[in-house]
């Protein structure tokens, strides 16, 4: 392993758990807006597939340890295995798969961009199969409440990261 990878993955999830505390409280939902998903998006673009999964799994052991990194800083197993859990595993895959799609084709801004997105894509998949599930509610009853009052907001989290992941560099430009 490379340490310097290491150290960056370890970085962004740092970044992600300060994000969390960032709350902005929407007039039409309860669940608040957070920073996270720029920089689980952002840790696929920058540090690739494995170093990218590897920073959000480190995010997510901190919290389920009782670190209070997760929104609202809430923490521990039960915050993983309860309604919004579901987006924290989530955010594992997207960053896996964000960095795998990148470092497969040559970068435009629309490829990165489009990268991104379905890294959001797979956190909702995740957070609204784990809401319905948890909650008892049908899928679609878990779109309308989970994902979108988010969904503007998480595109332009994903343009942005799109964009700042290419200007600090990509993951295959290492």
């Amino acid at each position: 392993m490379k340490t310097s990878a290491m150290v960056k993955a370890a970085l962004i999830a740092a970044l992600t758990a300060a994000a969390a505390l960032v709350r902005i409280n929407l007039p039409f939902t309860e669940v608040p807006l957070t920073l996270q998903v720029f920089f689980v998006l952002l840790a696929g673009a920058v540090l690739g597939p494995v170093y990218g999964a590897l920073s959000m799994l480190v995010y997510v052991l901190m919290g389920a340890i009782g670190l209070p990194v997760f929104a609202g800083g809430t923490a521990g197993v039960g915050v993983l295995i309860g309604p919004t859990g579901g987006y924290l595993f989530g955010f594992i895959a997207a960053a896996y798969i964000v960095g795998f799609l990148i470092s497969r084709r040559r970068k435009s801004t629309t490829q990165l961009a489009l990268a991104t997105v379905a890294g959001v894509v797979v956190i909702y998949l995740f957070g609204v199969l784990q809401l319905a599930f948890v909650a008892k509610i049908t899928i679609l009853k878990a779109v309308l409440v989970g994902a979108a009052p988010f969904i503007i907001f998480d595109l332009v989290k994903a343009f942005v990261a799109a964009t700042v992941a290419r200007r600090i560099g990509l993951a295959t430009e290492r």
